[in-house]
């Protein structure tokens, strides 16, 4: 194929991505709205605590006794308290809603809720798979790595982030994320067409450097991680105290931070990289430059997350409020930075 073939196959690429992650969106927000859910306090009704068990010498009860039906309480109370995780009907650690400290409510997953699930992954792997296509076909159109200007950009980081959930996926039950990854996913392609579309063509001669597939790559890879994240942190500030079909803020807030103890050192490596890279291009490892500044702000807001919770403690609304600060320098450094500031990593060709 020509490589105006392979650039109107990689735009064709990029269309069906938005269309699948439309679809997928949908799937997955309709086994949200019919599958199992946790239930905070119900309005006016408190739920029972578990009776306290008593010591009892082994052998000394018989069944009837009074002691012997304190120990069976007891053992009920624990099951009673081990209650189900969301969707899967797996045994959680506590099954306590973490805002009222009582068993949540588990309402039966709809068989319309478990062909949705199923649909929604294979619509999210179709369109993952399109997305790759997209990249994969526009690299071998303009013959470079394809992420030399928004446009390519914005379609990568699309593509990380929903790597990260369909790969979180395999290993951990996270499909309460997939409605609003898609649409995080379909929301950033469309914007990527409709604002930030570059035609296939060569790039401005600093970005002709082997550098490119180093800092780029490990921005983006740590912008997907970061973009899980913070999807889950604004699901947080979201999700109310009482009935919801979303999972307990304590998985929430577990998923954000675990995305972000991935992404850290990869974004770390990054700022190094585009240091080294800055070196070899401009003759100095750090100018101020705008893009340079917003990157090691970023920095700075990520480490102070992660620095509150292992050295204060910090957990729930305290912690999510910084890593959701943290994201907005983030996106304001990969897309506001490019549009408004001009500067030497002006290349976003908008």
């Amino acid at each position: 194929m020509s490589a105006e073939q392979l650039a109107g196959l990689s735009d064709l690429t990029v269309v069906a991505a938005v269309l699948l992650y439309v679809l997928g969106m949908v799937a997955f927000a309709t086994e949200l709205a019919f599958g199992r859910y946790n239930a905070g306090r119900r309005a006016g009704r408190a739920a029972p605590r578990p009776a306290a068990r008593q010591p009892v010498t082994v052998g000394a009860a018989e069944a009837g006794t009074p002691a012997a039906e304190s120990v069976e309480a007891g053992a009920a109370g624990e099951i009673a308290e081990a209650g189900e995780s969301w969707e899967t009907g797996e045994t959680g650690e506590t099954g306590e809603s973490v805002e009222t400290g009582e068993p949540p409510a588990v309402r039966e997953a709809s068989p319309l809720a478990a062909r949705a699930g199923t649909l929604a992954l294979a619509l999210g792997w179709l369109g993952w798979a399109a997305n790759l296509a997209a990249i994969v076909t526009r690299g071998l159109a303009v013959g470079r790595w394809p992420w030399g200007n928004m446009y390519e950009f914005v379609v990568a980081i699309c593509f990380a982030a929903v790597s990260a959930f369909l790969l979180t996926q395999l290993r951990h039950n996270v499909r309460f994320l997939g409605a609003f990854v898609m649409v995080t996913a379909a929301l950033g392609l469309g914007l990527a067409v409709k604002v930030f579309y570059t035609a296939a063509g060569p790039v401005v001669p600093a970005l002709n450097s082997y550098w490119i597939a180093i800092h780029v790559t490990a921005a983006i890879v740590a912008s997907g991680l970061l973009t899980m994240a913070g999807v889950a942190g604004v699901l947080y500030l979201l999700r109310g105290d009482g009935m919801s079909r979303l999972p307990a803020r304590e998985d929430l807030e577990r998923v954000a931070h675990r995305a972000i103890v991935f992404a850290f050192p990869l974004w770390t490596f990054a700022v190094i990289a585009g240091a080294l890279w800055a070196d070899r291009a401009w003759g100095r490892y750090w100018g101020w430059d705008p893009k340079e500044v917003w990157s090691f702000i970023t920095w700075v807001a990520y480490a102070a997350y992660l620095h509150a919770r292992v050295t204060a403690g910090w957990r729930g609304k305290a912690a999510t409020v910084v890593q959701l600060v943290a994201f907005g320098c983030l996106m304001f450094n990969l897309i506001g930075v490019n549009i408004f500031i001009t500067g030497l990593h002006s290349y976003a060709d908008v």
